[in-house]
C-alpha cells in the first residue's frame, strides 16, 4: 500500500448494446472483484466503481435496427447487465450509466473547462455524408468491402471477418449503412485533444516511472508512444450523446471514447456527493483501473492526458489489462453469438457463480490470450473444486460430526506431520498477498488450491477413520488440525469464490473472518460447535457440457446458413461487350396478367415494348400476384427468341434481381419512361 490511505478501483464501462459474455468477466470484472475482496478483507478502505457506457455509434445503429429509441436500447441493457453483476457476485459500491444527468452535467463541464482554457484544436475536415439520410455517418455506419479478405459487409472502422482494423478510406466501394446511398464528403468542425503535446510526459510517466506495469500493457504502450502520438478528435457528428456544451456546436456530441472515462467520476460523485474529491484528487489515494487491452490507450495515455489537462486530477498507480479470452478455440464474436452469456450460465447453473469464477481466474488470460472450453470446466470442477477442495472440506465436518458431535476436539497428541502441515499455512498467505498485490491473481488462486491440496492429502494420509478405531486421542488431534485448515481456507478462498466461502464460514459456525486470521494454527477453540456438513460443490455431467457445446454449435450452424443466404451469387464468366452489344434491353408496360393454368409459378402476361404489343411467359407467380402486376413498368430482353411454355408463345423474359435469400425483385425504371426506350 505504500503511503496510500485509500483505494479507488474503477472497472471498464460495459456497453449498453448487449449482455455481458465470460469474457467481458475474465478480462476485467473477475479479476477487479477479486482484488477489492481482498483489500476489504485486508480493512483498507475501498471503492468500487462501475456502470454502463451508454453512447456512442453501435446503440444506435440498434436501435435503427430494432425500430426503437437509444434510450430504450440502453434502458433495456442497463438492467440486464447490472442484474448479472449483483448475482454473479460482482461487489460495486455503485453501478449507474453515463445517459445520467449527472454524468452529462459532469462531462461537459469537463469539456467546458478544458475548452475555455484553450486546452483543445479546432480543426475542419471533409468526412463522409449521406445525402438522403442528411446527416453525416461515423465509422460505423459505412460498410463496404475489406481490402484485406474481400468481405463486402466490412465497417469503417473494422471487418468483422478477419479482424482487421480499418478507416473508411480504405474501403472499396464505400456506402451508406442507413440509406445504401454512395456517399459525399462534406467539411464539418471538431475539436482535438493534442495528444502530441503531451508525448514527452508521458514517456517518462508510463517508461520510467511505471515499469512495475504488467508486460503486455507496457509493451502496448511503448509502441504507441513510440509511433508518435496524433491529436485525437472528442467531438463527432451525432444526436446521441452529450451535447458539445458551445455555441455553434448543434448536432454535435462529445466522443464516447472522451464521454465514457469520465463516467468513473460522475458515478463517484453520485454515489458520495461531498467528499468524492477526495478519491479523485488526493495524492494519498491509489488510483486502479480494470479493463482488457482494447482499452489499454485510453486508459494509459488518452484518459491520463485529460485528467493532466483538467488540472487537480490523480493519474492511475496501475492498470493491470488482460488480453482476451478465446471460446472453444475461436475468438468470442457478439455479432455470430459466439459466446457465454453470463445471464444465460446463471439459468443453466444456477447456484453456480463460483464454479465459474474459479475456471475464468485459474484460465485468465493475464499477458496473452487465453481459451476456456466446457470440458476444461468441467475437469476443473470435479477434479479440483469437487475432489481436492469440497472432499477436504466434507471429510473433516462428517468425520467431526461421527466421532465428538460437531464440535472441534482437543488437540490431544499432536504430532510432527499436524505442526508441519500447519507451518505451511503463513507462507501460503505471503504467497498469496505478494500475488494479488502484484495483480497476478491466477497464480494467487492457485496458492490458495494448494491449501486445500495440502489439506486433503494430510487427512488422506493420516487416515483418521481408520486411527479411531484404535487411538481416539489421536483421532482429535488430526480432525482439530484439519479443521484448522477448513477455517483457512474459506478466508484464502473468499476473494476468488465469495458464495462457497460463505457457505463454508456458515458450516463451520465462524462470523465474519479477517484477513489477519489467514495462516493462524487456531481459529476455532476447542470445544466449537460446527453445523452439518453441506456439499460445497457439485459434480457436472457430461450432459450439462454437452448441452452447451450443443448450444454453440447450433449458434455457429445458424450464422453459417445466414452468411450462405446472405452471400452474393458468385460471378459469372467473363463476356465481351459484342457479346452485351446483341442483347435488346427495352422498358414494357403489363396491359394484363393471369396465371397459367396447372401451375404455381408461371403468369401469363401482355405488355406493350412500344414497338409492339406481345405476350410472354414468367416464372413470378410466387412473388407477384396478376393484379400487381398489371400497369407496372418493366424491363425486358426483348430479342430473346420466342419459345412455348405451356401452350403459350413467350416473346421475352422480365429483368430480375435475385437477392441472396432467393426472392426475386423486378427491376424497373427509377422513374416512368416511354415504351420501348433502350437500356445499355
Amino acid at each position: 500500500m505504500s503511503d496510500y490511505k485509500r483505494i479507488l478501483v474503477t472497472s471498464a464501462l460495459p456497453y449498453a448494446n448487449g449482455p455481458v459474455h465470460i469474457g467481458h468477466l475474465a478480462g476485467v470484472y473477475v479479476p477487479a472483484d477479486i482484488y477489492v475482496r481482498y483489500q476489504r478483507m485486508r480493512g483498507r478502505e475501498v471503492l468500487f466503481v462501475c456502470g454502463s457506457d451508454e453512447h456512442g455509434v453501435p446503440i444506435t445503429i440498434k436501435a435503427r435496427q430494432q425500430g426503437c429509441t437509444p434510450q430504450d436500447i440502453v434502458d433495456k441493457y442497463h438492467s440486464i447487465i447490472k442484474k448479472s453483476f449483483a448475482d454473479f457476485g460482482i461487489d460495486f459500491d455503485i453501478y449507474s450509466r453515463t445517459s445520467s444527468k449527472i454524468h452529462h452535467e459532469t462531462a461537459s463541464e469537463f469539456f467546458r473547462k478544458l475548452y475555455d482554457e484553450g486546452k483543445f484544436i479546432e480543426k475542419e475536415s471533409e468526412q463522409y455524408y449521406d445525402e438522403e439520410a442528411k446527416t453525416f455517418l461515423a465509422d460505423r455506419y459505412i460498410v463496404g468491402t475489406c481490402p484485406k479478405c474481400g468481405n463486402e459487409g466490412a465497417y469503417g472502422d473494422q471487418c468483422e471477418k478477419c479482424g482487421s482494423t480499418l478507416s473508411p478510406e480504405e474501403l472499396i466501394n464505400p456506402h451508406s449503412a442507413i440509406s445504401g446511398s454512395p456517399l459525399v464528403k462534406r467539411k464539418t468542425k471538431h475539436w482535438y485533444l493534442p495528444l502530441d503535446r503531451d508525448e514527452q510526459w508521458l514517456r517518462k510517466w508510463i517508461l520510467e516511472d511505471h515499469k512495475e506495469w504488467k508486460v503486455n500493457v507496457y509493451g502496448q504502450c511503448k509502441s504507441w508512444l513510440d509511433g508518435g502520438l496524433l491529436p485525437r478528435a472528442v467531438s463527432r457528428d451525432l444526436d446521441w450523446g452529450v451535447p458539445v456544451p458551445v455555441e455553434g456546436a448543434e448536432g454535435k456530441v462529445l466522443y464516447v471514447w472522451f464521454d465514457a472515462p469520465i463516467g468513473y467520476i460522475s458515478n463517484t460523485k453520485e454515489l458520495l456527493p461531498d467528499s468524492w474529491e477526495k478519491w479523485w484528487k488526493s495524492e494519498d489515494t491509489k488510483l486502479v483501473h480494470f479493463i482488457g487491452k482494447d482499452n489499454i490507450v485510453f486508459h494509459c495515455i488518452v484518459f491520463p492526458s485529460m485528467l493532466k489537462a483538467y488540472g487537480d486530477f490523480i493519474l492511475p498507480d496501475n492498470v493491470p489489462a488482460n488480453e482476451f479470452l478465446n471460446l472453444e478455440g475461436d475468438k468470442i464474436s457478439t455479432s455470430r453469438n459466439w459466446a457465454v452469456w453470463l445471464n444465460e450460465y446463471l439459468e443453466d447453473f444456477p447456484g453456480m457463480q463460483d464454479v465459474l469464477r474459479y475456471v475464468l481466474t485459474a484460465n485468465a488470460p493475464e499477458t496473452k490470450d487465453n481459451d476456456f472450453t466446457w470440458k476444461d470446466f468441467q475437469t476443473r470442477n470435479n477434479s479440483e473444486l469437487v475432489a481436492i477442495y469440497g472432499n477436504f472440506v466434507n471429510r473433516a465436518v462428517v468425520l467431526t460430526h461421527k466421532y465428538f458431535d460437531g464440535k472441534v476436539p482437543v488437540n490431544a497428541k499432536p504430532e510432527a506431520v499436524d505442526v508441519e502441515t500447519l507451518a505451511q499455512l503463513p507462507q501460503i498467505r505471503e504467497a498469496i498477498e505478494d500475488y494479488i498485490e502484484h495483480y497476478k491473481f491466477r497464480e494467487a488462486l492457485k496458492e490458495a488450491m494448494n491449501m486445500a491440496r495440502i489439506g486433503n492429502k494430510y487427512i488422506s494420509d493420516t487416515e483418521p477413520w481408520k486411527v479411531a478405531k484404535t487411538d481416539i486421542d489421536r483421532t482429535a488431534s488430526i480432525l482439530y488440525t484439519s479443521l484448522q485448515i477448513c477455517a483457512n481456507l474459506a478466508i484464502a478462498f473468499s476473494p476468488f469464490l465469495p458464495f462457497s466461502s460463505a457457505k463454508l464460514q456458515q458450516m463451520l459456525c465462524l462470523d465474519k473472518l479477517s484477513w489477519d486470521d489467514l495462516g493462524r494454527a487456531e481459529i476455532m477453540p476447542s470445544g466449537h460447535q460446527i453445523a452439518p456438513a453441506q456439499l460445497m460443490f457439485a459434480k457436472i455431467e457430461d450432459a450439462q457440457i454437452d448441452a452447451q457445446i450443443a448450444k454453440l454449435q447450433a449458434s455457429k450452424a445458424a450464422h453459417e446458413a445466414a452468411a450462405k443466404v446472405s452471400a452474393p451469387a458468385p460471378a459469372k464468366a467473363e463476356c465481351i461487350f459484342e457479346d452485351f452489344e446483341k442483347m435488346d434491353i427495352r422498358t414494357a408496360t403489363v396491359l394484363e396478367a393471369e396465371k397459367v393454368p396447372n401451375t404455381d409459378k408461371l403468369l401469363h402476361l401482355k405488355i406493350d415494348t412500344g414497338l409492339d404489343v406481345r405476350e410472354l411467359v414468367s416464372g413470378i407467380a410466387k412473388y407477384y400476384t396478376p393484379e400487381e402486376m398489371v400497369g407496372k413498368q418493366i424491363c425486358i430482353l426483348a430479342n430473346l427468341k420466342p419459345r412455348k411454355i405451356k401452350g403459350i408463345v413467350s416473346q421475352g423474359m422480365i429483368l430480375m434481381a435475385e437477392q441472396p435469400d432467393g426472392k426475386m425483385r423486378i427491376i424497373s425504371p427509377e422513374e416512368r419512361l416511354e415504351n420501348g426506350s433502350t437500356i445499355g
